[in-house]
């Protein structure tokens, strides 16, 4: 196992790290959004940097022959925007109160609520040593810019404990994850079901398709006039929900680019056009639902290309879960149930800290007795596959 040189080194660009250390760091993990290519593509394509609020300030750690040994993810924030773990009355409080929330430091993949790796250790390293180095950067670099607070999102659950015993106030929410439990086709998955929801699925599968044709893309079969439509998908989409999306058409292409072996892009054809498309990411041990968009009206159709394609294309691969993005209790019917996600946090001040530090006492056990309610309630599934 090496041992670490004694300092953290600050990053403005990933790409001062480097695709071959970071990956050397990242790439065991599996994880897509914490991969070199995801990241430099937010960077190059001018998402995820300074003048959009995202300004890298990336950690590294070196062993004692002078190679990256772990990396953080992290960025000065001057708002709250693509986060997914709302800290906005945090802000308003304390702005009312007199204090200054913003800038502050946030340790995540920009604009993917995903749990993963957010301390990453390269195999063969101190893994805690070199954890405890990260978060003593990151914590140094809050004082030294007069950042208000760091925080980690959508960290593992592992990383969320280590954190908790450093003194990290923690957060716990619920998204809704489908688990595959040995299925060998989605007629295996049905098996699972109630009768009733059996039935209605079957009924949406069948209405949402009728006339369109639904095309699985991934790798060489992508092309640019396919980023085309869905970034046209993707604007009517985010446009509704946030107002301003938070990827450009440039990122579209370097993602297409660099990463196609990992994109599943599903998309839904009416004779020559298409009308629908369904973005996924490909982990080692999971599909991530991340983007949707329509420009025609289709009953179910939502339904079919981000949740039941999705869960039979995990099938196929052999993935154990699909993870369908933030919120919605409408999934929890389609056989996706409530899970857990994380999030720990440091605030500097005491008057913020100490309130939101019994606010999430209470939120914590709020959030478990929610998910196990919503799940002995309205499981689809029959008895046995919840217990």
């Amino acid at each position: 196992m090496s041992s670490l040189r004694p300092a953290v080194r600050v990053h403005r660009r990933i790409s001062e790290i480097g695709r071959e250390a970071w990956e050397a760091c990242a790439a065991p993990h599996g994880d897509p959004f914490v991969s070199y290519d995801f990241l430099n593509a937010l960077e190059e394509s001018a998402c995820a940097v300074e003048r959009t609020g995202w300004a890298p300030q990336h950690l590294s750690v070196e062993d004692e022959d002078g190679e990256i040994a772990a990396v953080m993810p992290l960025y000065l924030k001057s708002h709250s925007q693509g986060e997914y773990v709302f800290d906005h009355a945090w802000a308003e409080a304390y702005e009312r109160a007199g204090g200054r929330y913003y800038p502050k430091l946030q340790c995540s993949a920009p604009f993917s609520p995903v749990t993963g790796p957010r301390l990453i250790v390269r195999p063969g390293a101190e893994a805690d040593a070199a954890r405890s180095m990260l978060l003593g950067g990151a914590l140094q670099l809050c004082q030294r810019m007069e950042a208000s607070s760091l925080h980690v999102t959508f960290p593992t659950e592992d990383e969320w404990s280590w954190m908790g015993g450093q003194g990290m106030l923690l957060r716990q929410d619920q998204q809704y994850h489908w688990h595959n439990n040995g299925y060998a086709a989605f007629d295996d998955f049905l098996a699972a079901l109630s009768s009733n929801r059996r039935k209605t699925i079957r009924r949406e599968r069948r209405d949402a398709r009728d006339g369109l044709e639904i095309v699985a893309l991934t790798g060489a079969d992508l092309n640019e006039d396919h980023w085309d439509a869905f970034y046209g998908f993707y604007m009517d989409t985010g446009g509704r929900k946030w107002g301003r999306p938070y990827l450009n058409r440039t990122f579209f292409s370097l993602l297409g680019e660099r990463m196609a072996d990992r994109v599943l892009l599903i998309m839904a054809r009416r004779e020559d056009q298409w009308i629908a498309g369904a973005l996924n990411l490909v982990g080692d041990d999971c599909l991530y639902g991340r983007h949707w968009g329509c420009v025609e009206d289709v009953p179910f159709l939502h339904f079919e290309l981000c949740y039941y394609q999705a869960i039979e294309h995990a099938i196929r691969l052999g993935l154990p879960r699909v993870e369908a993005g933030a919120q919605g209790q409408h999934k929890i019917a389609r056989g996706y149930l409530p899970s857990a996600v994380y999030s720990a946090h440091w605030i500097a001040d005491p008057a913020l800290r100490d309130p939101v530090a019994r606010y999430l006492e209470r939120e914590r056990e709020a959030v478990q007795d929610d998910m196990d309610m919503l799940t002995a309630e309205f499981s689809p599934f029959k008895h046995s596959e919840t217990t």
